[in-house]
């Protein structure tokens, strides 16, 4: 089904999805209601492929045969959903590799894209918020929808996604949420997890500290990435890559905060970051600051940081524009420079109290591309 934005939305309809059922349901009407989407985001990554990498589809397609296995043998459920999507399409054109290279397109890249995303954790004492703009090509943006995943024994999930894809960024029923910062470094290990699979196996964990245990359980991430991962006890920030992970904790102000470079972990071969990265960081810094100036007790926080707050005084930052919090295309690189902000989420745990989120697709900084604010969990 699909739901209208509200009222004055100047954007476009956004997609909603409800799934349920056995892993292989879950997918085989993932893919039937998203089909479009998912052949479009197929074709939008065969040229991204080749654009920025060089890398042909059937060499794509080899890549994720590599992954077959291991995602079979670590993660079967999620293996049976990704083969349910990829029969749900019900196109002969489009087959089980097509969908495994979309799960593992952060790896195939082999730490070469460049894109943006900032993330914020903050513990408010009873109130926990996580945060972040998600920047990518402004060609995907089209696709992107919201999905409500229902699964015996676990945790309902709600999430942003890419169509095609079966983790991303959002949040369950049992408060905890996760936000992806990818980073640009190697290597990658194709007997490991792909990064957007260890989303949702987060996803479907009832603490931050199962959902830590569910990825070293299977052995960490198949590529260098940062998941900000926060439930109502507070965040972590986890600097994850094939050779190891280093977890991050709040600061004094119960505050974690990260962008497209690792901060702690050296246990991987990174490039030059994006050079807006170390920016972006230090003005989200200087912003969180400026409102632990005004509002400088746990308790003034908890009445002053809303969820609009945060995105209009944080996530609506265009400082250093292009590259900035609110990132907008950077035409002066030509293609490569054609990333911006796709949409902004803002979560929010509370002691007694039912998760809840705000989305909004577009910029956040009031541009001509932003929806109206979506609500998740929303009612069916």
């Amino acid at each position: 089904m699909s739901a209208r934005a509200r009222p004055g939305d100047p954007h476009k309809i956004v997609p909603r999805i409800h799934l349920e059922g056995s892993p292989y349901e879950i997918g085989l009407k993932h893919g039937r209601e998203l089909k479009l989407q998912i052949s479009s985001q197929l074709d939008i990554y065969r040229d991204i492929f080749w654009d920025y990498c060089k890398f042909s589809w059937e060499y794509v397609r080899t890549v994720a045969e590599e992954f077959k296995p291991t995602i079979a043998r670590l993660a079967p459920d999620l293996f049976e959903e990704i083969r349910g999507i990829a029969d749900g399409v019900g196109d002969s054109s489009i087959d089980l590799l097509d969908i495994l290279a979309l799960n593992a397109r952060s790896e195939i890249a082999l730490g070469q894209w460049d894109d943006g995303c900032t993330s914020v954790a903050w513990n408010l004492g009873d109130r926990q918020i996580i945060a972040q703009n998600w920047d990518w090509r402004s060609t995907v943006g089209a696709n992107l929808a919201l999905a409500h995943i229902c699964q015996r024994g676990k945790p309902d999930i709600w999430m942003v996604i890419e169509p095609g894809i079966v983790g991303k960024i959002g949040f369950n029923s049992s408060s905890v949420g996760v936000c992806l910062n990818a980073i640009r470094a190697r290597p990658i290990s194709t007997s490991l997890i792909p990064i957007h699979l260890l989303l949702r196996l987060a996803l479907e964990c009832t603490s931050v500290e199962e959902a830590i245990g569910k990825i070293e359980s299977v052995g960490g991430a198949a590529s260098a990435q940062h998941i900000l991962i926060a439930d109502k006890s507070g965040g972590r920030g986890l600097e994850l890559s094939p050779r190891g992970g280093v977890y991050l904790d709040e600061d004094p102000n119960g505050i974690v905060l990260h962008t497209n470079h690792f901060l702690e972990n050296k246990y991987m071969d990174e490039a030059p970051p994006l050079s807006g990265s170390p920016i972006r960081l230090d003005r989200a810094r200087s912003l969180c600051a400026q409102l632990l100036a005004e509002f400088p007790s746990r308790e003034l926080q908890r009445k002053g940081l809303s969820p609009s707050s945060i995105r209009d005084r944080i996530f609506a930052d265009t400082y250093n524009s292009p590259q900035a919090i609110c990132c907008s295309p950077d035409l002066a690189r030509g293609p490569q420079g054609d990333v911006e902000t796709l949409f902004n989420i803002v979560m929010v745990f509370e002691e007694g109290e039912s998760p809840y989120a705000e989305v909004l697709f577009g910029k956040p900084d009031g541009s001509s591309n932003m929806s109206a604010i979506l609500a998740l969990p929303w009612t069916r």
